[in-house]
């Protein structure tokens, strides 16, 4: 006998002996409801003062009996056959309202996520009878942002549209849309950010960022969030009610991944993960998983691939008990170590081994360091925020061949190149990895024999994108993590890169108020005076002290 699902308690065996001969009727599959079905819905509804409804499949036949509340009714599991972006379920949803009330939040929520095909409410009259018909179907992706369309019948008898005719017709639809968007083979986000100090200037510009950063790795965006919140939801940083619709942007633009800007504890992964189905990632797993794709040497990759183990590890989480090892003999009876112990091990004895590879690594780096030293030759390190244009200065003063692209982290390895000054003296200059703002502290860790470059450095050139909006920002974040690594005492000479985007009179009060030198890397203009200045800096007696340091 088949079961009736939901709030069954306190019904009379002969309303429990009628809910289960429901399964006897049929449909037409071209009707969204009959009205023989209707009326016996509507008549239990009445009976007993509680919702009743039915899934019924595209035959005609229904597959689920549900009983509710007065107000709403709790659908049970229905698996995930059907499923995906482009199909829907084959049910539709059935049921009554007890006052003849549109179709609620809730009823449409359950239309979207489970991907039904159809949500139907019959209202109830005084006399039990069926009235008014609410309906509503899914629609694909459209300029105006909706994810359903509701219509309504003033009866069940009057002209119900065909049901296997709209559901065919819409899959056909977003079988097209999915198509047109497979042809990138790209992952598909959304970026959401939230705003917890009431700055949303800020916020607006570190969600810029963000999108800047997926596009360097390579995502396609789709859609961006900016949420204004008094303080972070400690489940799903952004509330319930926010992921919920979230969730419905993300299935109707298809997105394959939420990408947040804040960084997620272990637990609000975990949670926003279960409740949308999609991969979620967070601002330092996304700038991780570029420095992975951008990683040349096999320093870089061992620094990287130390960083993310020492992200994950904490994320590692394993709920089925069923992959325990059992362990034999006095004592050792029962469970024994399970395979989220034997993943969170091995983690940790990765990581001991990749910070000893990485130690010597920086021993022999350090001898290197030390032969250059010998030779007496000054160095300069340029350093400065991601995509300012480092390396596209390092390519100008000294003709090397660094990759330099519009992107963010471009190149991570340093590289160093020996540099004549018009004086006939020569240098070393290094350019290093670039900075962002709330970058990863455990990548700064695993990038410290890299950074230990600039320890050695007798003048930092701090080249600032000139023209970025944020360049403020960007310097400070710059030095917080100059600081950071006890680097704040060493000479710097900033350095204005893009003047040529500025306007004459906006550089020439940015050198009064923060001196340095403007340039154009690219265009290779005022490199003369740069070189000048350095040379100044670094030999000049008492130079260090005066040269438009900041």
């Amino acid at each position: 006998m088949k079961e009736i699902y939901g709030n069954t308690l306190g019904l009379k065996a002969s309303e429990q002996s009628r809910l289960r001969n429901t399964y006897r009727r049929r449909v037409s599959p071209h009707e969204i409801v009959s009205p023989e079905l209707a009326r016996h819905l509507t008549e239990l509804s009445r009976e007993t003062n509680r919702q009743v409804g039915v899934l019924l499949n595209r035959k005609g036949e229904i597959e689920h009996v549900v009983v509710g509340n007065a107000h709403k009714l709790e659908l049970p599991d229905i698996g995930r056959a059907r499923a995906g972006q482009v199909r829907l379920r084959g049910l539709r949803l059935v049921h009554t309202h007890l006052k003849s009330e549109p179709l609620t939040k809730d009823d449409l929520t359950d239309l979207a996520l489970l991907r039904l095909d159809m949500v139907a409410a019959i209202g109830v009259g005084h006399d039990g009878l069926p009235g008014v018909l609410h309906y509503a179907h899914l629609v694909p992706e459209n300029g105006t942002g909706d994810f359903w369309s509701v219509s309504t019948l003033p009866d069940v008898h009057d002209g119900q549209p065909d049901v296997l005719d709209t559901l065919e017709a819409l899959e056909e639809e977003l079988s097209r849309k999915a198509a047109a968007r497979a042809v990138s083979g790209r992952d598909k986000a959304l970026l959401v950010a939230v705003c917890l100090d009431g700055n949303r200037a800020a916020a607006e510009a570190s969600l810029s960022e963000l999108k800047e950063l997926a596009r360097t790795a390579g995502v396609e965006v789709l859609d961006s969030v900016l949420q204004m919140r008094r303080e972070a939801d400690p489940r799903y940083l952004i509330g319930r009610g926010k992921l919920e619709e979230l969730n419905l942007r993300s299935m109707q633009a298809m997105a394959d991944v939420l990408i947040f800007d804040k960084d997620l504890t272990p637990s609000q992964g975990r949670h926003i993960s279960e409740a949308t189905s999609l991969k979620v990632i967070d601002r330092s797993q996304l700038i991780l998983d570029i420095f992975a794709q951008r990683a040349q040497s096999a320093e870089g990759k061992l620094q990287v691939e130390l960083a993310q183990l020492k992200y994950r590890l904490p994320r590692l989480v394993q709920s089925d008990t069923s992959l325990s090892r059992l362990a034999g003999g006095i004592g050792g009876r029962g469970p024994g170590e399970t395979k989220l112990e034997i993943d969170r091990r091995r983690a940790r004895d990765r990581i001991n081994h990749l910070e000893k590879r990485i130690d010597t690594l920086s021993r022999e780096r350090e001898v290197r360091r030390a032969q250059r030293n010998r030779r007496d030759l000054p160095i300069i390190s340029i350093v400065g925020y991601t995509n300012a244009g480092k390396s596209t200065l390092l390519n100008a003063i000294t003709g090397a061949e660094v990759l330099a692209e519009n992107k963010l982290f471009a190149t991570l390895d340093p590289t160093s190149r020996r540099l004549r000054f018009p004086q006939e003296r020569e240098v070393i200059i290094t350019d290093t990895v670039g900075f962002i703002r709330d970058l990863p502290k455990d990548l700064v860790a695993a990038f410290r024999a890299t950074l230990e470059e600039l320890y050695d450095a007798d003048l930092l050139l701090h080249v600032v994108d000139a023209n970025d909006p944020s360049r403020d920002e960007q310097v400070e974040a710059v030095e917080n993590i100059l600081e950071s690594l006890d680097l704040m005492q060493k000479p710097r000479l900033m350095v204005w890169n893009k003047a040529e985007l500025l306007a004459p009179d906006d550089v020439e009060a940015l050198l009064r108020s923060r001196g340095g030198v403007a340039i154009s890397a690219a265009r290779r203009e005022g490199l003369a005076s740069l070189l000048a200045k350095a040379d100044t800096t670094l030999f000049a007696e008492g130079a260090s002290q005066s040269l438009g340091v900041m």
